[in-house]
């Protein structure tokens, strides 16, 4: 493969992404804001993307790459039709699903793997979005691309919490065989030259869980999006309006604990209510917990709104709330500030390192502690003052560190310092 010469020339970016949904979950909302931010600096953004696809800005391409969308809604676990299936990396799909596996991971890598050999020469780095898959290990050497791979937490962290709060020994065994694919993503991540991760926190915890060599691993923080995200007076405050951020009911987002402090706060605060955007669980802790303290009506769950709508719904807001036992890094916090809104949140994870210090830029309570939530949630109604003053403060330190240009910057410097490496390279 010939490279330009120049240092500062555009580069040919292949970013790859399993799963690309930007209303559930980071990585989609990680795919679509870096790749504008890439191309925005001039560089030549692909990415190579499977269901759910991400949405890309102007200025970024999309090819799709497409499994046999084995989960999509409405019919999750579907068993695909005869003439679906196309080769054997569709089989090795349904027969992973079929034994309590999550194959999208291996199976994309795969299908990766045999689009970078066919296009060799249409790009100067690969950048996986947290596939960790043993086909692009061997997919980007053998097409002679340096391989950069941005690893948002390790998995293993949702793997011991959902473990921990599984009740029975079916669950149990349910979730080992559902997170098999970590002890792939394991040995994967040790053999990687170079890895980006987006906060200290994430950065101990993959050094820690996976063993990844610490001069190869890299922080790169992640940011709100600005352009979106920023006060407007025109949106007025909802009194006693909480909003929070819960793309799944898993116990590491601690929704549960906040519907537990909704019930303790109401019982002051008769006006306080909860706007969650995520989907509504028809069973499981939050559901059962919205069913016992009778809070039904004191509880909106929002769904498939865009980027305006969001940000006004947090705008309109008098707090938002991240209640996560644990997050990598943590956009909601991020975007709640630079929208100019209040914050509580839990010291979970890498959370503290975007909120910031309690009492500055945000409330800080403990993860898992609903008392301590509903005392700082109150203290927040409670006092205009505070608010204005934790706003302006926790707006003025997202605009200082965490913007996605700024990602965009420090992520092109690791393209080309891996591209450096493989040409010392014998």
């Amino acid at each position: 493969m010939t490279h330009q010469s120049g240092e500062d020339r555009p580069l040919r970016v292949a970013l790859l992404s399993y799963k690309g949904n930007p209303f559930s979950g980071g990585q989609g909302v990680y795919v679509r804001h870096l790749s504008r931010e890439l191309a925005a600096l001039g560089h030549r953004v692909e990415v190579i993307g499977a269901q759910p696809y991400p949405v890309l800005d102007p200025g970024v391409t999309l090819r799709e790459l497409p499994s046999l969308d084995l989960y999509r809604e409405p019919d999750p676990f579907r068993t695909p039709k005869r003439d679906e299936y196309r080769d054997w990396i569709d089989v090795l799909e349904v027969a992973t699903m079929r034994t309590g596996g999550f194959p999208e991971p291996r199976t994309f890598a795969l299908r990766a793997r045999r689009e970078l050999l066919a296009r060799r020469g249409e790009f100067d780095v690969v950048h996986d979005n947290q596939t960790l898959a043993y086909g692009l290990l061997g997919g980007a050497r053998r097409a002679g691309l340096p391989l950069v791979t941005t690893i948002h937490h390790p998995i293993t962290v949702d793997r011991r919490l959902e473990l921990a709060a599984a009740g029975t020994w079916k669950r149990r065994w349910s979730l080992r065989r559902w997170y098999g694919f970590t002890h792939m993503q394991k040995r994967v991540a040790r053999r990687l030259p170079s890895v980006l991760t987006v906060s200290g926190a994430s950065r101990r915890e993959i050094i820690e869980d996976f063993a990844v060599p610490p001069e190869r691993l890299h922080v790169v923080p992640i940011g709100a999006d600005t352009r979106v995200f920023h006060p407007d007076p025109a949106v007025p405050r909802v009194p006693g309006r909480i909003v929070t951020t819960s793309s799944a009911d898993v116990p590491l987002k601690g929704l549960v604990h906040l519907v537990e402090a909704l019930a303790k706060l109401r019982t002051e605060h008769q006006d306080a209510h909860l706007v969650v955007v995520g989907r509504r669980p028809a069973s499981g802790a939050v559901a059962d917990a919205l069913d016992r303290f009778g809070l039904g009506g004191a509880v909106e769950f929002v769904t498939g709104i865009g980027d305006g709508e969001l940000a006004d719904l947090v705008r309109g807001a008098q707090v938002a709330c991240v209640p996560s036992l644990y997050e990598g890094f943590c956009l909601p916090a991020a975007e709640a500030m630079a929208a100019g809104t209040p914050l509580v949140a839990t010291t979970g994870g890498a959370i503290p390192e975007v909120a910031g210090p309690d009492g500055e830029t945000c409330l800080a309570v403990p993860p898992g502690d609903a008392g301590a939530l509903a005392a700082a949630l109150a203290r927040m109604l409670d006092d205009a003052d505070l608010r204005a003053r934790l706003a302006a403060a926790g707006r003025a330190r997202v605009l200082r560190r965490f913007t996605w240009r700024q990602a965009a910057i420090g992520t092109a410097e690791h393209y080309r310092a891996a591209l450096a490496q493989q040409r010392r390279r014998p």
